[in-house]
């Protein structure tokens, strides 16, 4: 995908995959600082030792909102910017699903197919992605879901067939 498309190339894009970011390793850093930020200082994720002993992973796993939380990051990293955009907004997620726990020392990537891609107002282009996060070497994924963001746009910028 460029790096670069314009407001009316968006809605040809539906059904296509948009991007497949790079890979990001997931480590015991990044789930510690995110159980700080969370309070969310359940053992399977921060206590090794104890992960190792008592849980059926082996060791920590990651937070399920840190991996989907990562999402932001992978869209930087590899969806194409829309030249008229002046905001990008998260409207939300529909029907996420933790489908495979991410072990400590994993790495992750994001696949995104754009679902639907639809005028609201005047400077608003609502798109809804299909989402993925994959997990190095494994097969089923760590997540699915849908997420809806919102493409804000200077209305002058509009395109004519829209």
């Amino acid at each position: 995908m460029g790096t670069e498309i314009s407001l009316s190339d968006v809605r040809g894009l539906i059904g296509m995959e948009t991007g497949l970011s790079d890979w990001i390793t997931v480590d015991q850093t990044m789930i510690d600082a995110f159980a700080g930020a969370t309070d969310d200082h359940q053992f399977i994720h921060v206590d090794p030792e104890r992960a190792a002993a008592e849980s059926p992973f082996g060791g920590t796993i990651a937070h399920g909102f840190l991996t989907l939380s990562l999402l932001s990051a992978m869209n930087y990293n590899c969806l194409p910017k829309v030249r008229e955009q002046t905001m990008g907004i998260n409207y939300g997620f529909d029907r996420v699903r933790f489908m495979t726990p991410v072990k400590s020392g994993a790495r992750v990537r994001g696949r995104f197919l754009l679902s639907d891609a639809r005028f609201r107002g005047g400077g608003m282009l609502m798109t809804t992605y299909d989402v993925t996060i994959e997990i190095e070497n494994e097969k089923k994924p760590a997540l699915t879901a849908k997420w809806i963001t919102i493409i804000q746009f200077d209305p002058k910028d509009r395109p004519e067939d829209a």
